[in-house]
């Protein structure tokens, strides 16, 4: 299962051996991610089993079905419409044109005619049957593109600051590490390519700094006698998630990660010094369990850049070999690092590393990013940042995005960017090709930035119904409408120069991050929502529950007192999010008195 667990570091484990989580067992039995998903992939049906599933996920995919649709069916008495959910392994959000029109192609040919851009700077895809999975995913892997580890108990999708300024060392250094930590932490076994392209790998020159990181043993970080030298055969026990940041921006909410890294650099020379490391982040919780929470990530230390390779592959075999296999519910590394303490888990990361850390480096005060509308890159040329709701590129009778973009791309052949904010980047425009890029947009009815409410771009929901098999509530469907009336309210209140980050979960898991924004909701019922205040837009402060059930037709009655409240007494330039924090919940809550029905919320 693991090369020794660390119980105290330095001590040798002790008592009997706890029992294993189901999917501890399939992981086993998988023969390293191949059964039964490449028996089941061979025979008619139009699903695969719960084994299948979850080994699935490894590769990038997800079993779905059209939860709309399931009442209907079942009274016809049909299954169930499934389909199944692809995810892109892009570092840093980083699309070539080729990969991008193919994507756009088969989402027409065998998906639902939309493509989806994800919170970690991927790609989704909806809609495709059993029956062309693998058709689909040999065409993406063929394009040098990959679903690999985009899902499942294994690092996914590396992030990173995605804006192309080529005169600021900061960003390029981390969209460099982003790519070079994710081919690092890529499972190495060959069932992914067996599976889907018959063993046809597309094989790229490997960076040096990759390669050597791969020869790392350390104390029990690696086998190198196992097909799988990082992993082994049980993988991690929950999944994990890493993002690479820049000092004073935080678009990649780092201290939601189970691994952090901020690039440091000579403010003189612009040379990259290294990375400071952060720890244990995660914002996955399930409703009425407290012993499920979000948390922030912690600082670790400080690593140069030819030992941080080493150190991250350090910290994951400190979870791989210690995290929970028994609970799923508690298996994520923020636990463990909760449970032990940033100093025992800093002396596990040493042992297994082989040395000290180095001492964290001071960062300046986080700021929100800006990358919507026309900017300079540094090298005379300009990238275009397009908001995308909800990350849905789509074709409207209102707007055809989808149609757009490709034109676009076909004729260009610009890179895409994706943001964790679900929009997305075209980069290297020459000056004069921005009117034509323009004319485009404007023909398909694309609006620009500036024409959307603040509160619309800076709003973000996951997908949630009708193919989210977790979702309880509404999310995408339900936040575009909400935000607009909202949106009007701060009009009719006199804020609306005022915007703040406004998140929407159909359920607890937190892929939007809604404990991270000025105001969550997150579906607890049919249409029903806790709502969190307090969150920073900065990022680097938790939300709190407010209220734990809320129709969504109340939410604006409830938010009227608390806005009008925070028009009256704010300071100059305080957030919404910095003001709830400041003031407390007694203050806010003393606001809903005269109304009986919101006075009791808790």
């Amino acid at each position: 299962m693991g090369r020794g667990k660390v119980v105290d570091p330095g001590s040798s484990p002790t008592g009997p051996e706890i029992k294993r989580s189901k999917v501890e067992h399939i992981k086993e039995a998988s023969h390293l991610l191949r059964e039964p998903l490449a028996t089941e992939l061979q025979q008619d049906t139009s699903h695969f089993s719960e084994a299948a599933i979850q080994i699935l996920k490894f590769h990038g995919v997800y079993q779905q079905d059209d939860r709309d649709a399931r009442q209907q069916r079942r009274q016809e008495g049909l299954e169930r419409a499934y389909s199944m959910m692809l995810r892109t392994r892009v570092p840093g959000g980083i699309v070539p044109p080729q990969i991008y029109l193919t994507l756009d192609k088969l989402a027409d040919q065998y998906g639902n005619g939309t493509l989806r851009t994800t919170t970690r700077q991927a790609f989704q895809m909806h809609g495709v049957l059993k029956q062309d999975l693998k058709t689909v995913l040999a065409s993406i892997v063929m394009q040098m593109g990959s679903t690999l580890s985009a899902c499942g108990d294994v690092n996914r999708n590396v992030m990173a600051p995605m804006s192309p300024y080529k005169n600021r060392p900061d960003f390029v250094y981390a969209q460099a590490y982003a790519s070079k930590l994710a081919d690092v932490l890529t499972p190495e076994a060959d069932a992914y390519f067996d599976i889907w392209v018959d063993g046809e790998r597309v094989e790229l020159p490997e960076d040096p700094d990759v390669a050597l990181a791969r020869q790392f043993v350390g104390q029990g970080v690696r086998d190198p006698h196992s097909p799988e030298p990082l992993y082994g055969t049980q993988f991690l026990p929950r999944k994990f998630k890493c993002a690479i940041g820049i000092p004073a921006e935080n678009s990649v909410d780092i201290y939601s990660q189970d691994i952090g890294l901020i690039v440091i650099t000579d403010p003189g020379t612009g040379q990259l010094k290294g990375f400071n490391i952060l720890v244990g982040g995660g914002l996955g919780r399930a409703h009425n369990k407290d012993e499920t929470m979000p948390l922030l990530a912690q600082p670790l230390g400080f690593a140069p850049p030819a030992e941080v390779l080493k150190v991250v592959q350090a910290i994951l075999a400190v979870q791989r070999d210690n995290g929970n296999r028994q609970d799923r519910k508690q298996a994520r590394m923020k636990y463990l690092v909760q449970n032990w303490g940033i100093r025992k888990f800093r002396q596990a990361v040493e042992q297994y590393y082989g040395q000290k850390l180095k001492r964290w480096r001071p960062l300046p005060e986080l700021n929100p990013p800006g990358f919507l509308g026309w900017r300079e890159q540094g090298d005379g040329k300009l990238f275009l940042g397009l908001f995308v709701e909800n990350g849905r590129i789509a074709d409207t009778p209102e707007r055809q995005l989808k149609t757009a973009l490709r034109q676009i791309t076909e004729r260009f052949g610009f890179e895409i960017r994706l943001t964790p904010t679900q929009d997305l980047l075209l980069v290297d425009i020459e000056p004069e090709q921005r009117s034509q890029v323009d004319a485009i947009l404007q023909e398909y009815g694309v609006m620009p930035f500036e024409r959307i409410p603040a509160l619309v771009r800076d709003g973000m929901a996951c997908p949630a119904l009708p193919t989210c098999g977790l979702a309880i509530a509404e999310s995408e469907r339900a936040l575009p409408s909400l935000l607009r009336q909202l949106d009007a309210l701060l009009q009719d209140l006199g804020l609306g120069q005022e915007s703040f980050v406004v998140r929407m979960t159909g359920c607890p898991n937190g892929c939007a991050r809604p404990y991270l924004a000025e105001l969550g909701f997150v579906g607890n019922a049919p249409d029903q929502y806790q709502v969190w205040l307090g969150g920073s837009p900065r990022g680097d402060r938790l939300a709190t529950v407010f209220a734990e059930k809320v129709h969504v037709n109340g939410i604006l009655d409830l938010l009227r007192p608390l806005l009008k409240h925070y028009q009256q007494h704010k300071f100059a330039t305080e957030s919404f999010g910095d003001f709830c924090h400041r003031v407390g919940f007694e203050v806010l809550r003393a606001q809903l008195a005269p109304d009986p029905v919101l006075a009791g919320v808790r």
